[in-house]
């Protein structure tokens, strides 16, 4: 007799992407207390009416969906402006078109199609794209700073400045030590920071932004073969967290999401 294939369960569709919905929630919000209650409320509301989920869409995409019409029921929130670098960044969220930060965000950085992100969204795969050309036309246009990369190997920090660079940003410095971030970041002041976990003489990028951040209030991009180290569900983690190997177009939307958002948020040693 042959055993007939065990239904796959809502956890276990659901199970392997939180930390992702998680993840694309603190991006939208810049703030993990903030992003963690969206993705709550999304679980809550699949626990309370499980055909919210679509189930033909892929576990993840579905997911997404069900936050996105969450989300977007509330007002799509952005936080309320304050004073300091946070502040600023709330001021140029305001000018931002909507939905544009959200398909921008799905594309790039949770690798989503055109096609799904408008399945998510409610739209046509055309105006997902079109939403996404948007997105980076306005962020890139209005913010530009400066950056400082920890990166211990070579090409890949060419390879970051060189995307900096392009998108109008200066570049401060490159370190490839905890030590030497830390000095140059206290020399420079950067307005955001790329940082890899693991450093040339194995000391360690998180060393290095917990050591930088008591004394300069900058937004932090991990950028890591190690995801897996930050995404452990513990708190704090960082808002903004890009695994290796990436695309350019994740790095360009991070950065000027971060840019935006200024969240500084990040893991203790």
């Amino acid at each position: 007799m042959t055993d007939l294939p065990r239904p796959t369960t809502m956890s276990e569709l659901i199970g392997p992407h939180l930390p992702f919905l998680r993840r694309y929630a603190r991006a939208l919000t810049g703030n993990q207390d903030s992003g963690d209650r969206h993705a709550a409320a999304t679980l809550e509301a699949i626990l309370v009416d499980p055909t919210c989920f679509d189930q033909s869409i892929g576990g993840k995409a579905g997911l997404f969906k069900v936050f996105h019409s969450i989300w977007s029921s509330a007002g799509a929130p952005v936080p309320e402006a304050s004073d300091g670098l946070r502040g600023r960044a709330m001021a140029h969220m305001a000018k931002l078109t909507p939905n544009t930060r959200e398909a921008l965000l799905l594309h790039t950085v949770e690798g989503f199609s055109l096609d799904d992100v408008g399945a998510i969204m409610g739209l046509s795969g055309d105006e997902a794209q079109a939403l996404v050309d948007l997105a980076r036309k306005e962020m890139q246009q209005s913010v530009q700073g400066r950056v400082l990369i920890i990166e211990d190997e070579a090409i890949i920090a060419m390879d970051l400045e060189g995307i900096v660079t392009m998108m109008g940003h200066e570049v401060t410095g490159i370190a490839r030590t905890r030590d030497a971030a830390v000095k140059m970041a206290l020399e420079h002041k950067p307005d955001l920071i790329l940082t890899d976990i693991q450093l040339a003489d194995n000391s360690s990028g998180i060393d290095a932004i917990n050591q930088i951040l008591p004394d300069h209030d900058a937004p932090v991009i991990f950028i890591t073969a190690f995801p897996e180290r930050l995404l452990t569900g513990e708190r704090p983690e960082p808002a903004f967290l890009i695994a290796k190997p990436y695309e350019p177009d994740q790095v360009i939307s991070a950065v000027s999401q971060a840019m935006f958002f200024a969240s500084t948020e990040t893991l203790k040693a």
